[in-house]
């Protein structure tokens, strides 16, 4: 038997192309930065002096004390918020608020000073 000594013509079959294996997207956080918490003021502490009493159309109610915005001398105009209830707010104080109330700024309650603690909200009902 001959050998054959023809050569093949087939090429080669062409490499395959190597790929690399695509890397994972790096997790990207993108952090916030946290809100700014905007300064609150504290409220003050008002503290709110009630007198229920009807002390006749055409009187007012005054009030007179030691405690912010309030004097034993001159006494100051309370506000009828009913026919028979006077309201007066004081300021922040740090002491407790002494106080008398006045019919027309003449006339002064009947027994002791009255006293509250600074914050507090008291309804009272004087005697003349």
């Amino acid at each position: 038997m001959k050998k054959s000594t023809s050569k093949s013509t087939k090429s080669p079959a062409p490499a395959k192309k190597v790929v690399p294996a695509a890397k994972p997207a790096k997790a990207t956080i993108k952090s916030k930065a946290a809100p700014k918490v905007k300064a609150v003021a504290p409220s003050p502490l008002t503290t709110t002096i009630a007198a229920q009493i009807d002390i006749g159309f055409g009187n007012q109610l005054y009030i007179r004390g030691e405690g912010p915005g309030l004097s034993w001398g001159r006494g100051t105009l309370m506000k009828c918020v009913a026919d028979d209830q006077w309201q007066h707010t004081v300021g922040e104080a740090a002491r407790p608020i002494v106080f008398k109330f006045l019919v027309n700024d003449l006339t002064w309650s009947a027994g002791e000073d009255f006293s509250t603690a600074p914050g507090s909200s008291v309804v009272l009902q004087p005697t003349f």
